[in-house]
């Protein structure tokens, strides 16, 4: 892949609005091209003049960044050139060829230009270096933000801006969990990925790997919308059961942004949302096949082959493959995947490439997900508590399949030194069936026997997204300003089909089954859509040390719920349709200070349509969020470590409350969401590693949830109150260890604890659910220093003191036990 350094280059009312937007769009690209014009028309003759550089330390892609725009010159290098190397950075008068001598001195790399104008980054005859093999896609706008690195320490992001920008100079909270980070904690889900993330909630149902559930600043709507795949939203449906899921083993990074993010992505979820990264075809051979066996009878194999395919090296593939099983923890519950990725990149130039994607995924059995009584979860109850491997469906029915398909593109086309224009799409598929039997509460007030339910589902899904995106980089005077125009046009379709009914109770401590007879409640059957379109428009401005964001979106969104069978009041093919138009904004500003501090502060909004009907059938009004935000971030000059301190407040609005005896919801009320968040990512020494975290949320509802009925006895007063599943306080640390001499050569050691403190089992916060702390731990050894090369052996024990307790708690009649410890050894083998 080739990454250019770029050179300078100088209501009634929504018709209207979309108007607007449109022209000012048009007036801006008009702008881009008259200023893009002048600019390159003087550009010619300044190359070869000395100009005075105040560049600092740092890393070399950066130095060579913030050269390259301020010489004038293009420079084309690969990611895995700069990748890891630093630069004493540049200071005083120098000529372009002079400037890059300098910052180039010591790397082993040099310049070659034919013209004084275009450079080309190349190694020098007598360097020995290796270049390793980079996964990063052939994105000239992203540049690196979406690749590969060594260690734990991401420069670069495109979650925040769809911009290669980055971590030190965006304006708001964004984390980075890296490949090898992944490998060395030994992750199964991509919520267990962001275990030592700030902020982040990963395992708010407990031990189920179903779906990965993220709660991100204390909310959680007990959905996976906030889940982003290669830049595209996943287009699960969180009003069913059909939810996408990847495996982590498919991923290359997973990227953090904390806060509301709808000026770029449309409905979203105020808490934040977690951007996917596949792995990419490599342009070098690359081979590497692996086996896992585990506790709970888990066992796996994966392969993970890449290089180019032609001798110029413009095309080449990827072909990822998976396949896994275990018994969990829970008795009777089964997990089983099998799962491929062919991927293809495709150079035609310089200038265009062509990414094409499948990823075919198949779950036999997805698991246990359910939740207990918390008198007896909790606490005991009459002498006993639940046991985490109880189970309290039926062995006979209980069964969850899952089958997806998705295929899509990257396409990227750089017209000249100031446009670049890129699309993305993906088509998804995807099936599920569904039978569970679950647990509500007990028979009476002092026995040991629990109500069950039966939920059946059987459910078709067909959607498909579609971002266009024209980027331009240009200069007025002396500031830069990256400018983002797209539009983006999403269309989901799922056919559901559900059951219910009851079953015969269970001993939660003595359980017998075999109890299976289900006497079913009427079934219901719906055709759900959903179509949303957004445009969108961002300018970021480089002026001196100040770096600013400023962002607007306009979305269309149309809902659509029409039931395929005759309910009572509700005739066949009655239709409920619900239209809302949006605009959201965002901005932030950031100041460089030369010791690599960076203050900031941000403001964003987000919206996102309700799932849930008023007494009327109605749909409710989308929430509404928005979200001030003031941070430090600080990146020591000449490192890539980065420490961040993040203070945040959230406002909700338009939340949705409904009392037990009621099957329709209500639009009241509020929740605020404010606290400080600390992250930090060290590379200490060349063997060392180390990840910390804090996170304080202090949630409450704002407004009262109120539900007014007749009598003042149903009446819920909850202002004040927190949420659940919301923990006040969050901590994590984790280290790896690398030892290069001596006896304990090829040696990895590596360990971690987590601390979440206690948070409410219940709205009207009556109950506590009590603080826990896990131990995590990693050992590895490089067979290759025993004559094995390219054999490396890998332990992870999560949970390692095997602690038990209650990952958090929905209401008092649903929480969720949390993970017990789990073993794994993985043997991999790279050739």
């Amino acid at each position: 892949m080739t990454v250019r350094f770029p050179r300078n280059s100088s209501n009634s009312s929504y018709p209207l609005l979309r108007k607007a937007v449109r022209a000012a769009m048009l007036s801006t690209a008009m702008g881009i091209s008259v200023v893009s014009t002048s600019s390159m028309a003087a550009e010619a003759g300044a190359v070869q003049v000395s100009q005075h550089y105040e560049i600092p330390a740092g890393p070399l892609s950066d130095a060579l960044n913030q050269f390259a725009r301020q010489a004038g010159i293009t420079l084309s290098a690969t990611p895995a050139q700069t990748q890891g190397r630093q630069s004493t950075g540049l200071q005083g008068e120098y000529s372009a060829e002079q400037g890059l001598n300098h910052l180039l001195n010591g790397s082993g790399l040099q310049a070659i230009s034919e013209d004084g104008v275009s450079f080309v980054l190349q190694a020098t005859p007598q360097s020995t270096a290796l270049t390793l093999p980079t996964t990063d896609i052939k994105g000239f706008a992203l540049g690196n933000a979406l690749g590969s690195m060594e260690g734990y320490n991401a420069t670069h992001s495109q979650i925040a801006t769809k911009t290669s920008t980055a971590l030190l100079e965006t304006s708001q909270t964004v984390s980075v969990v890296t490949r090898e980070q992944m490998d060395d904690q030994g992750s199964q889900t991509v919520a267990q990925a962001m275990r030592y993330t700030p902020g982040v909630l990963t395992n708010p149902y407990g031990a189920t790997h179903r779906y990965d559930y993220v709660a991100m600043r204390g909310f959680n709507d007990g959905s996976v919308d906030n889940i982003y795949l290669d830049g595209l939203k996943s287009m699960g449906d969180s009003g069913t059961y059909s939810t996408m899921q990847v495996d982590p083993y498919f991923l290359e990074r997973v990227d953090i942004l904390k806060g509301p993010s709808s000026v770029l992505y449309g409905r979203s979820s105020p808490g934040g949302l977690v951007a996917l990264t596949s792995k990419k075809p490599l342009f070098e051979p690359y081979h590497q096949v692996q086996a896992t066996v585990g506790s709970n009878g888990q066992r796996g194999m994966g392969f993970d082959f890449s290089g180019p395919v032609d001798d110029d090296k413009r095309i080449a593939y990827r072909l990822t493959g998976l396949t896994d099983k275990s018994d969990t923890q829970f008795d009777h519950a089964k997990e089983k995947r099998f799962a491929l990725a062919p991927t293809l990149s495709i150079d035609f130039t310089d200038d265009t490439s062509l990414t094409l994607q499948a990823y075919l995924q198949h779950d036999p059995d997805g698991g246990y997900h359910g939740g207990m009584p918390a008198d007896g979860a909790l606490h005991q109850r009459n002498g006993q508590r639940i046991s985490s491997h109880f189970f309290e469906g039926e062995p006979g029915v209980d069964g969850y399949k899952r089958d997806q398909q998705s295929f899509g593109y990257q396409f990227e086309h750089r017209f000249n030194d100031v446009f670049t224009a890129r699309q993305n799409f993906r088509y998804l598929d995807s099936k599920v069936k569904l039978d569970q039997v679950y647990a509500y509460g007990w028979t009476t007030p002092t026995s040991n026997e629990l109500n069950r339910y039966y939920s059946g589902g059987d459910e078709k899904l067909h959607a498909f997204i579609i971002d266009n995106m024209l980027q331009a980089e240009f200069f007025t005077g002396a500031t830069k300003h990256t400018v983002l125009m797209g539009a983006d046009y999403q269309r989901r379709k799922t056919v559901v089909d559900w059951t219910s009914g009851s079953l015969q109770p269970i001993n939660a401590f003595n359980p017998v089954y075999g109890n299976s007879a289900i006497s079913y409640y009427s079934p219901t059957s719906y055709l759900r859509r959903l179509e949303q379109t957004g445009v969108y428009l961002q300018d970021l401005i480089e002026m001196d040390k100040w770096r600013f964001s400023l962002g607007m979106r306009q979305d269309w969104v149309e809902t659509s719920d029409e039931n395929r069978i005759a309910e009572a009041g509700r005739p066949l093919g009655t239709e409920i349709s619900d239209k809302r138009t949006k605009l959201t904004g965002r901005a932030g500003a950031l100041y460089l200070f030369d010791s690599g501090l960076a203050p900031y502060v941000s403001y964003s909004e987000s919206f996102n349509p309700n799932s849930y009907s008023d007494s009327s059938g109605n749909p409710l009004a989308p929430t509404d969020g928005t979200q001030w935000e003031v941070g430090l971030k600080y990146q020591p000059p000449g490192t890539d470590n980065l420490f961040t301190a993040s203070w945040f407040r959230i406002d909700q609005e338009n939340l949705a409350t409904k009392l037990p005896q009621e099957n329709f919801y209500r639009a009241v009320g509020a929740v605020r969401s404010q606290g400080l968040e600390l992250e930090a990512h060290m590379q200490l020494t060349d063997n060392l590693k180390v990840l910390g975290s804090y996170t304080f949320t202090d949630i409450e509802y704002s407004k009262s949830m109120v539900s007014t009925l007749s009598t003042a006895d149903n009446v819920i007063e909850n202002k004040g109150n927190s949420p659940t599943q919301a923990p006040r306080h969050m901590a994590s640390v984790w280290a790896d260890y690398k030892f290069d001499s001596g006896a304990l050569d090829g040696v990895r050691l590596g360990g971690g604890v987590r601390y979440v403190g206690y948070s409410w089992a219940d709205a009207e916060n009556t109950m506590k659910v009590p603080s826990y702390t896990l131990f995590d731990a990693s050992l590895g050894y490089d067979l290759g220093k025993v004559g094995l090369k390219g054999v490396d052996v890998r332990l992870n024990a999560n949970n390692l003191t095997n602690e038990t307790y209650v990952a958090s708690c929905a209401s008092l009649n649903f929480c969720y036990l949390g993970e017990e410890r789990n073993v794994s050894a993985t043997l991999s083998y790279q050739f």
